[in-house]
């Protein structure tokens, strides 16, 4: 299997499917993650960028690294990268950790350790590329990898139960412990990188919203631009200033800019960079869309 490698992605929904043949997994509010335990040592990846290259992530997640050498070699982990602070897992932690240069990661890890929650399983040293099993053949290999090599946290599977009402339950109780709702996976699907296969049921009705630009200056944004998921463009209201801090970077970064116009005709700076931010899907219709954080 190569480096690095797509994943699989999923499809907002506003209720929670019940069929046969579904699994139900609490959705972890991290960073995604995806763990190559390799010959002498461990590789971390994001999503790979859209122009298909790598995102190493190793650096950032250094304590994840070293837990990954309980691991056999050969053996390929998709997950989430979380961070637990007073027992509640904190999404802007992981994101800022995410963020952090090496040596501010290493000092954030001291502080506040990862936990990484895995769900998947798409390489093992002895069965290859799995990729092409089905959900609950993967997952029960993934249990047993676990517990045949006795992983311990930091490395933990996340719950899996094919009972809806549990499921109901677990979304209306996790809440409260920085679970951001449900992962929802047919039985016999395989692992299909790139594809929206699973759906996820989030507490907060968002859309996910690609940058592609701004108004203002990139060192200090008013109004991002975005891409909707059904392909208009928009601007998101005035950004406060803690918003505005964490997209500066990534805007600096981008480099040059041109002119352009959302579909509604505003002006702004259009910039290529690879980040998402979250919407709420009610403002998505209106010309100012709302976002609630960087993804």
């Amino acid at each position: 299997m190569d480096w690095p490698v797509s994943v699989a992605l999923a499809q907002t929904v506003q209720t929670l499917p019940v069929g046969a043949n579904l699994h139900y997994e609490p959705k972890f509010d991290g960073h995604r993650v995806v763990l190559w335990r390799l010959k002498d040592t461990v590789r971390l990846q994001a999503r790979p960028r859209p122009d298909g290259a790598a995102n190493d992530v190793t650096a950032n997640w250094t304590d994840l690294a070293l837990a990954g050498m309980q691991l056999p070699a050969g053996v390929v982990l998709d997950g989430e990268a979380v961070i637990y602070i007073n027992g509640k897992i904190d999404f802007g932690a992981a994101q800022s950790r995410a963020k952090s240069t090496p040596a501010r990661a290493r000092l954030l890890a001291e502080e506040h350790p990862a936990t990484y929650a895995v769900f998947d399983v798409l390489h093992h040293p002895e069965h290859g590329d799995t990729r092409g099993w089905s959900y609950v053949r993967r997952r029960q290999l993934l249990e047993q990898l676990l517990e045949e090599y006795g992983i311990v946290p930091p490395i933990q599977a996340v719950p899996s139960t094919t009972n809806a009402t549990l499921a109901a339950r677990w979304y209306d109780t996790l809440q409260a412990l920085g679970v951001e709702g449900l992962m929802i996976k047919a039985g016999s699907s395989t692992y299909k990188g790139g594809s929206r296969q699973w759906r996820k049921l989030r507490h907060a009705e968002t859309v996910d919203a690609a940058i592609i630009g701004y108004t203002g200056s990139a060192a200090r944004p008013r109004h991002l631009a975005l891409r909707l998921p059904d392909g208009r463009t928009t601007l998101s209201q005035t950004l406060r200033a803690p918003l505005a801090a964490q997209v500066a970077p990534i805007l600096t970064a981008a480099g040059s800019t041109r002119p352009a116009r959302t579909t509604g005709g505003d002006p702004y700076s259009a910039v290529e960079a690879d980040a998402t931010v979250e919407v709420l899907a009610g403002t998505t219709r209106h010309a100012v869309a709302t976002v609630t954080r960087l993804r």
